[in-house]
Order: structure tokens, then sequence, then C-alpha cells
């Protein structure tokens, strides 16, 4: 389920891997892809960069703030962070979550 404090979703396609095959469908975009391993309630906060990122859940339950928008991903999830953008994430489950991200 996608929330936001906002009307529209850009930044997030549910669903859009039923299996963790991400690495094939960036490296043609131009993107890196490699893993994070974030144990319950671990956070990064209020970070930007100069590149393009994308963020794909692979097990857990992960909130974003997107530019103001908080949006919540699961297992197959992709968010899109446009460069320059302030970004916070916070693994929100009871156990670890793991997480696939790559720029561009």
């Amino acid at each position: 389920m996608v929330s936001s404090t906002h009307e529209h979703h850009d930044y997030v396609r549910k669903h859009k891997f039923t299996t963790p095959d991400v690495e094939r469908d960036w490296r043609p975009r131009g993107y890196t892809c490699d893993l994070f391993v974030d144990p319950p309630g671990k956070e990064w906060v209020d970070f930007t960069h100069k590149e393009d990122e994308l963020v794909v859940v692979v097990t857990g339950r992960m909130e974003f703030l997107i530019g103001g928008d908080r949006v919540v991903l699961e297992p197959g999830d992709e968010a899109f962070i446009p460069a320059g953008v302030k970004h916070s994430t916070k693994n929100m489950g009871a156990s670890e979550a793991r997480w696939l991200y790559g720029y561009a």
C-alpha cells in the first residue's frame, strides 16, 4: 500500500518484480545494483545524491520519505528517487530487511 501526503505516486511501481531479477533490468537502464541488509528499526535519514537512485525491497517492509511523500515498499516494489531530492528510509519490520539500490 502506498500512502502519501500528496495526491500523486510518481515514485513507486508496486510489485514490479516477482523475483529479485533487478540487476538484469537496471543495468541496461544505466543503474548500478548493490544490496543493503538492515536490522529492524534501522533508519537512514536525510540523504541526497547527485545521481538518480532506484530501490527495490527484496524482503521485509521499508518506509521511504521521498521529497515529502511517504511511501511503504514491500517485496518486489520499486521506487525512483530523483537526483537532488532529500530522502530517508526505515526498516518497519520486526526482522531484517534486504533491499537493492542503484545509481545512474
